[in-house]
């Protein structure tokens, strides 16, 4: 039996629907009741669960685990700190890697070998290119100000913990690097230092929608290495089942796709009508807040057989189209 913790989330409500569907023996953990109905109806067992309450780790099974996998923890999101007048460091430490130490014990004491968790591309920030695809032995190189510095830190620490676990106590943890993760979910809107606002994706599906012009600012041809919600799910899967999954693994397509394509597939896949495809302009004057990056995949291939399927983005938002379309988890995102 598999335990989920976090699927009250984004991630974790897609990879519970993978497990389930694959014919996985799964219960879940969450914080958030609403859930616990959507789960029931699936035959599913539901725990009220805290990563913030230490106490909550007494209420998790202790037979008959064989992995736990954790897409629950604090991400700034979701957070509502504004960093000009306060400071929620302590948090992020305490959600993302205390929280993790408490797991990873409760694994050890109960004869679990494998908790499977999600880290930060931006490790790597300071070594990002279009033209290089980052494996996992690049070394950390990140940025020390922002609303993503702390939180990184905090990921940066939980993953050398697990890898301690590893090599301490002869378990098998497996830490998948994230970049932005595409698909229907809560996530239209995200808080940048404290304040919510629409993300670029958001404000392009929409534009498209309405066959308003789409502008894209800064360089049109800065480069993204995205992964679609489904390909995480199918990852997850296929690592926890596998005997030779272990340590940190990037978790993207493994190809980038430029700002222009982005709007231009967008706009054509959005529009309501084939002769009210959105015009593209664009903006150069503003600076994009980060630079084009690339990973490699080679080592999950490797360790674990998998393989994006997801790797074209017009698949991908065709794919994410049609689940907006047929509001897919729409009564529990609300998005």
């Amino acid at each position: 039996m598999l335990l989920l913790i976090g699927a009250a989330s984004f991630i974790g409500v897609h990879t519970a629907h993978e497990l389930i569907d694959n014919g996985c023996d799964l219960i879940v953990a969450g914080r958030n009741g609403k859930f616990k109905n959507h789960y029931s109806r699936l035959g599913v067992g539901y725990i009220d669960f805290d990563l913030s309450r230490s106490e909550d780790i007494d209420k998790l099974p202790t037979e008959s685990v064989d992995g736990v996998i954790v897409t629950a923890g604090m991400l700034p999101a979701n957070s509502c700190a504004d960093l000009n007048s306060s400071d929620n460091a302590a948090d992020y430490f305490e959600l993302n890697v205390i929280s993790t130490i408490r797991l990873l014990e409760y694994c050890r004491a109960n004869g679990i070998s494998r908790l499977l968790q999600f880290s930060s591309y931006a490790d790597t920030i300071n070594s990002w290119s279009a033209n290089r695809a980052l494996t996992e032995d690049e070394p950390r190189s990140y940025r020390f100000t922002g609303d993503h510095a702390v939180y990184v830190f905090s990921k940066n620490a939980m993953v050398d913990v697990m890898e301690y676990y590893n090599q301490q106590h002869g378990m098998k943890n497996i830490v998948f690097r994230l970049p932005p993760v595409l698909g229907v979910g809560p996530h239209g809107s995200l808080m940048v230092n404290g304040t919510l606002r629409k993300s670029g994706l958001q404000i392009f599906m929409e534009k498209a929608r309405s066959g308003d012009t789409i502008t894209v600012f800064g360089d049109k041809n800065l480069s993204r290495d995205v992964v679609y919600v489904k390909d995480v799910a199918r990852a997850v899967r296929m690592a926890m089942g596998s005997a030779g999954a272990s340590g940190l693994y990037n978790m993207t397509a493994g190809r980038g796709v430029t700002l222009q394509e982005q709007a231009e597939v967008i706009a054509r896949v959005f529009a309501s009508s084939p002769d009210r495809i959105s015009r593209i302009e664009y903006d150069p004057s503003v600076e994009n807040n980060a630079p084009s990056f690339l990973f490699c995949m080679d080592k999950a291939r490797r360790d674990f057989g998998y393989e994006p399927y997801f790797t074209d983005f017009s698949l991908l938002m065709s794919d994410f189209k049609k689940d907006i379309d047929l509001e897919l988890y729409r009564d529990l995102f609300n998005y």
